[in-house]
């Protein structure tokens, strides 16, 4: 309920993504078993628990936490302050956003990094490293964050503050010039990475987090998009042929795939098959060799 400028009860949710966390800079880190993934989900975990602690000092009551890498378990759940409510777990729908539909007044995206294709930037991919080499939406490219940031607009929340590598940078303010945004490391290539002091960036991260809950109900807006057309350039020509038994899409070349949705959910939806049926195939394949 909102009293002028004031509201009480405010509530944020907060998807958390890994390749763009500070530190980050190799997939021994990221994937589940490899030898320095604890280290990962530590540094992922510190910068989560920043990012509520801020939250709440600047007036958030409810937070909902995403853990949205990989198998969706990276953040330690006995870090998280009582006023956290952590989601985790793979196959939900809309999974990075999962959540989102229950009613917030902002949303943060912590750790994302950019798209498939972009040059020189960590660990870049778009939601499936092994299913696409890149996706558009109404013929426009887009990173994870644009996705996301649209599946949130579809429930009239605002994206008001990104935490990533100084490539994804360019994209946020591209199309959300709004948004604080957060650089926690400079991207060198694929594989390496430049991170300031983790003290440095938590220092930043809560002054940025206080001028991005000031801009909630003023300049931020959602972003929107009307009859997305999702096009899905897949990484082999087996992908797109798998794809293409999906009803309603239609196959453009030997890699590419097109899927007119009724609305962004149904697009994600079907980028959730899609990888899925990658997947299933890779491991028919691998039971083959």
């Amino acid at each position: 309920m909102y009293y002028g400028n004031i509201k009480d009860d405010m509530r944020a949710y907060v998807s958390v993504d890994m390749e763009g966390m500070p530190g980050i800079f190799h997939v021994a880190q990221t994937a589940p078993k490899s030898f320095l993934h604890e280290e990962g989900r530590k540094i992922t975990t510190k910068i989560t628990k920043i990012t509520v602690e801020a939250l709440h000092e600047n007036g958030i009551d409810e937070i909902y936490v995403a853990d949205s890498h990989w198998y969706m378990g990276s953040i330690i759940y006995e870090e998280m302050p009582e006023y956290v409510s952590l989601i985790r777990g793979s196959l939900r729908p809309v999974d990075m956003m999962y959540g989102i539909e229950r009613g917030f007044d902002a949303a943060l995206f912590i750790g994302y990094h950019a798209a498939a294709g972009t040059t020189h930037a960590i660990l870049d991919h778009t939601y499936s490293g092994q299913s696409f080499y890149e996706i558009r939406v109404n013929n426009v490219k887009a990173s994870e964050f644009y996705i996301n940031a649209l599946v949130a607009g579809e429930y009239d929340v605002p994206i008001i503050l990104v935490g990533g590598d100084d490539k994804l940078k360019i994209d946020v303010l591209e199309k959300a010039p709004w948004i604080e945004y957060v650089t926690f490391k400079e991207s060198i290539t694929r594989y390496a990475s430049i991170s300031p002091s983790i003290y440095k960036i938590e220092k930043i991260l809560r002054e940025s987090i206080k001028k991005a809950v000031a801009k909630i109900g003023k300049e931020a807006k959602p972003l929107k998009v009307n009859n997305p057309i999702f096009t899905f350039i897949m990484k082999n020509t087996a992908y797109a042929d798998t794809g293409e038994r999906i009803p309603n899409m239609e196959r453009i070349d030997p890699y590419t795939l097109r899927y007119h949705a009724k609305n962004i959910i149904e697009a994600y939806k079907v980028m959730q098959i899609l990888a899925n049926l990658v997947s299933s195939l890779e491991s028919e394949i691998a039971g083959l060799r």
